[in-house]
Parts: structure tokens; C-alpha cells; sequence
């Protein structure tokens, strides 16, 4: 997932609950700037936040294999 998407997922999801980029930073233990640069698809944004307003949102990550086999890489 590229990170521009998951920032216009958490954008959607936020304006869904109808949250202000302040209430949910301050509800996910995130700092404004950080949410903001989320949003805007910052590629530097570290895992552990995103998790956090994931968690606030009420949203989950899946990480899934891009190879065809289970359990394995692709050859």
C-alpha cells in the first residue's frame, strides 16, 4: 500500500467520523504535525503512529504476501 493511500484512507476515515485533524491526533497520542504529514502521504511516517490512529479510527492493517505460494517466495 502506498503511503499516499493510507493517508487518504486515514483523511476519509477521520472526516467519516467527523473528526477534526486536531481531535484525532490528540485522541491517538499523535502529535498535529504528524497527522497532517500522514494525510499528505509523508513516506518517512513511522509504523507504531500510523498504528495508533489506525487504532483511533477504529481501522486494521493486513499484511499480505505478493507471491502466489503460502509460505513462500515466489520463484
Amino acid at each position: 500500500m502506498a503511503h499516499a493511500n493510507i493517508g487518504a484512507i486515514v483523511r476519509n476515515a477521520r472526516k467519516a467520523a467527523g473528526l477534526r485533524q486536531d481531535e484525532l491526533a490528540a485522541s491517538a497520542g499523535v502529535g498535529l504535525r504528524f497527522l497532517v504529514e500522514l494525510e499528505r502521504g509523508k513516506p518517512t511516517a513511522q509504523l507504531d503512529k500510523i498504528l495508533q490512529v489506525f487504532t483511533a479510527l477504529g481501522l486494521r492493517m493486513a499484511v499480505l504476501p505478493t507471491h502466489d505460494e503460502p509460505g513462500g517466495p515466489s520463484t
